[in-house]
């Protein structure tokens, strides 16, 4: 195997000028994929919603140990269905509680026992590879502190849940080659400390977790305020600045760039890329909505690429609030207003999303471009990921005014490589590839 190879590229200057490169390649048919997909059933993913809404209230500070009503009762029955599909798995699921106490905080009057419920799918090649995806299992209603009161959270969270389940159900008795969690964390809406303890517990054993994915209020494609619904479309927001960025790469991406290629924004891209049909992911570049935040921010804080699912059109009437009828108006986070269609494409865009990271090689590490010199061209180099099915590398670059990958040039199975092309003139980027043709996320480089 070689370790470097060379590119002369005719016509360096423009984009339409380099005759050695192609257009980005699409994904490979997935039969097994294919499948998947169709297994995904509105019809269980509605009644999971509905008996989430019936304990009444999921509130992080409600009861734990009544068996009927309360977030310990949505708890331990989560706990029970996720086992269940785990005994489909021939040993290759586990699951677990991961508890906690959370100490006083704003939103948190005394120290609280808080619950996530976490199943895992070994991978059967690459389990050290690991792609998280979560929805949260608590809800409230306008006082965030109010843990009386129903909280029915249909939208805002059990439809997050049900996708992660449903899920969960149906991947059970594959075999990814990567490792898969599927974990309905709990805390949310007090200040995320479910996810937060849990991408901590990640990071202190050093997972290599290479993607995470927060569900969380995609129980609709209509906003239900006589607005032009969207039924096919989901947001998938991306930050681009990474969130754990530190002083001295800050100071290289403002000389650089780099802003719109983080590993969250490749991640974005990568999702869209392998849309299923049927569904539009909109991916928006932003690390979520105005005033808000999920679960994703933070895996976000710990370095890891990580992105939140959200519907198109929000109706805030049926989100934190008081179930109530006010001048005509149903307010209230009610099954009524969720679209079980819907949430089973949505569960099908992850699916579709994280087979094909689990099936596909992992984003390239140490991935390096040459500023020691002034040059004309551009020197790229990486480290050998240590897949069994690995066929080699691509290199991709666009224009620095596009916003996707435009061209790609096949590597091989190097670690080193020199375009003739500058480096000054376009972004780069470099992903792996195996004999199937299934391409991982894009890494772009860092100078050296």
């Amino acid at each position: 195997m070689s370790t470097r190879r060379t590119f002369l590229v005719a016509g360096a200057a423009t984009a339409a000028g380099v005759a050695a490169s192609a257009p980005v390649s699409a994904a490979p048919p997935d039969r097994e994929l294919d499948r998947i997909l169709r297994e995904i059933d509105p019809d269980r993913i509605e009644a999971i919603v509905r008996k989430l809404v019936s304990f009444g209230t999921r509130h992080t500070l409600s009861a734990q140990d009544d068996p009927a009503r309360g977030i310990g009762a949505a708890r331990d029955w989560i706990f029970a269905e996720l086992q269940r599909h785990a005994a489909a798995s021939a040993g290759r699921m586990t699951v677990e509680q991961q508890s906690f106490i959370q100490p006083v905080s704003p939103r948190v009057p005394a120290p609280t026992r808080i619950t996530n419920v976490i199943a895992t799918l070994r991978g059967r090649t690459t389990p050290q590879r690991v792609y998280v995806v979560t929805g949260h299992y608590d809800s409230r209603v306008s006082d965030v502190m109010d843990a009386v009161k129903d909280a029915p959270g249909a939208d805002d969270d059990a439809s997050g849940v049900a996708v992660i389940m449903e899920l969960a159900r149906v991947l059970a008795t594959r075999q990814p080659e990567s490792t898969l969690v599927f974990a309905a964390v709990a805390g949310e809406e007090q200040g995320l400390y479910g996810s937060d303890h849990m991408a901590q517990a990640y990071r202190d054993a050093g997972t290599d977790i290479q993607a995470m994915f927060s569900n969380d209020i995609v129980g609709t494609g209509s906003g239900h305020d006589g607005t032009r619904p969207e039924p096919r479309t989901v947001r998938l927001f991306v930050e681009g600045v990474p969130t754990a960025e530190t002083t001295a790469e800050a100071n290289v991406r403002r000389s650089v760039g780099g802003e719109n290629d983080g590993p969250s924004r490749q991640l974005g891209r990568f999702v869209k890329a392998n849309e299923p049909a049927g569904m539009s992911v909109r991916v928006v570049w932003r690390r979520d909505r105005y005033l808000r935040g999920s679960d994703h921010i933070s895996f976000l804080l710990r370095g890891y690429p990580a992105a939140r699912f959200t519907e198109p059109r929000e109706n805030f009437d049926h989100e934190h609030q008081d179930v109530r009828v006010e001048n005509g108006v149903q307010y209230g986070d009610l099954p009524e207003f969720c679209d079980w269609a819907y949430i089973a494409r949505v569960a099908r865009v992850n699916a579709a999303a994280l087979w094909s990271l689990a099936q596909a090689p992992g984003t390239p590490k140490g991935v390096v471009i040459d500023t020691t010199r002034l040059t004309n061209d551009t020197t790229l180099r990486w480290q050998r990921g240590t897949e069994p099915d690995l066929a080699g590398y691509e290199v991709v670059w666009r224009e620095t005014t596009a916003p996707d990958w435009q061209h790609t040039i096949p590597a091989g199975d190097v670690t080193t490589v020199t375009v003739d092309l500058s480096k000054d003139n376009v972004f780069f980027g470099v992903r792996a590839v195996d004999f199937t043709g299934r391409r991982s996320p894009v890494a772009a480089p860092r100078p050296s």
